[in-house]
């Protein structure tokens, strides 16, 4: 048995954490346990077993955490409704905490001393990784190989990999950097680098079609929701991992969820990728519809302004922290009937409301009619409005009296 101490390392089997692993032992003497998540990436990672022992890994523990995912991450987020910078649907950053959690398990199993990450430091994802390491084993040392080693680049990681022969999935002239699960595939680099270059979506795209290139009939889908959860499609009961396998496949036909984002990263500078999502936004634009006829207008109001701080807390990593936690509980509580169904019509890149229906539906026929009715009163409103317009008219009146402009 090895008397070393031991690390756990995120594992992907990519550039980085390819060459991370020999460059542990090189460093550090560690023995190096690998762990590989399966968060739905579409990949068989059982290949990984074999590389990363041939890199130089003791062990590796590939884990399939694609439901827990989508139940513990993927759901609270979509029914917070948030969504960062009003585009990105956080398919890398929700991803990150499960991931990390799962690494905490492992190093307390195997008496490990360190974890570490191919995150750079550059990224949001060393926060990320980070943050659960601190909130969930603050015992356990951080090693960080893109903060310290001489590599400075990808091109430089690919020269290191090919001087001790380690296969590599990138080559210099293909190296976009990708992040790939089961809500989202994200892609940066290349010509993506410059805001004012139109993406190489023939080249990019791998999970949908442009609208350009979607089919000239609309589809048209059903989602039921429980509480705010999707639990059928088309009449269908699916699992959580089926029901986004089928809506990305469906989506990704119709050119849905592909977005084009410069955003804000938490380390302070801006950064454009391309992510498609076809089955989150379909969820998304299906779940809103839902809640737009199921909760009351104060609520749903507030409800916005949390889901802007709840994108902001999962973009940041700072999912296992009380106000994540308080917020999610608000969440649940707004919930509550958010329950029926919801048709949509896809149509190249487009997704178009095409009618919802709930049994707790706060939408009253007779009261918005604009035929005749006999429960609401028309001349109510005149007062409602004096009331509601005083502190606009006692302005006004002090203003007038004033000669104020």
């Amino acid at each position: 048995m090895s008397s070393r101490e031991k690390v756990v390392l995120a594992y992907s089997g990519g550039l980085d954490t390819s060459i991370i692993i020999p460059w542990l032992k090189e460093n550090y003497n560690y023995e190096v346990i690998a762990m590989a998540a399966d968060v739905g990436q579409g990949e068989e990672l059982e290949p990984l077993h074999e590389k990363a022992i041939k890199t130089g890994a003791s062990k590796i523990y590939i884990e399939d955490l694609t439901e827990e995912f989508i139940t513990d991450y993927v759901y609270p987020t979509l029914k917070a409704g948030a969504v960062y910078e009003g585009k990105y649907l956080l398919g890398t950053s929700f991803a990150r905490p499960i991931i990390a959690k799962r690494l905490v398990e492992i190093a307390k199993k195997e008496g490990a001393v360190a974890i570490a990450h191919g995150a750079t430091g550059k990224g949001n994802d060393q926060v990320r990784f980070e943050l659960t390491i601190k909130a969930l084993a603050p015992e356990l040392k951080i090693i960080a190989p893109w903060r310290i080693w001489d590599i400075r680049s990808r091109e430089d990681a690919i020269d290191y990999a090919a001087a001790r022969d380690i296969p590599i999935p990138v080559t210099k002239e293909s190296n976009y950097s990708r992040d790939r699960n089961i809500w989202h595939l994200s892609h940066e680099g290349q010509e993506l680098e410059n805001p004012a270059n139109e993406p190489l979506y023939d080249r990019l795209l791998q999970l949908s079609v442009t609208p350009e290139k979607a089919p000239d009939e609309p589809t048209y889908i059903e989602l039921g929701f429980e509480q705010g959860i999707p639990v059928s499609l088309n009449g269908e009961k699916l699992s959580p991992v089926r029901m986004l396998e089928e809506l990305n496949s469906i989506g990704g036909k119709n050119g849905i969820g592909i977005t084009d984002i410069v955003e804000n990263r938490l380390v302070g500078m801006k950064s454009r990728g391309v992510y498609e999502t076809p089955g989150g936004t379909i969820l998304y634009a299906a779940h809103r519809e839902l809640e737009l006829i199921c909760i009351d207008r104060d609520t749903l109001h507030y409800k916005d302004i949390v889901a802007q701080r709840f994108a902001e807390l999962v973009y940041y990593g700072q999912w296992f922290t009380p106000l994540r936690e308080a917020l999610s509980a608000f969440v649940d509580v707004t919930q509550k009937y958010v329950t029926g169904n919801v048709r949509l019509k896809l149509y190249k890149g487009n997704i178009i409301p095409a009618g919802v229906e709930s049994p707790y539906s706060l939408f009253s026929e007779d009261l918005c009619t604009f035929g005749e009715d006999e429960i609401y009163n028309q001349k109510d409103a005149e007062g409602f409005i004096n009331l509601f317009g005083l502190p606009m008219k006692v302005q006004a009146t002090m203003k007038k009296a004033n000669n104020i402009d």
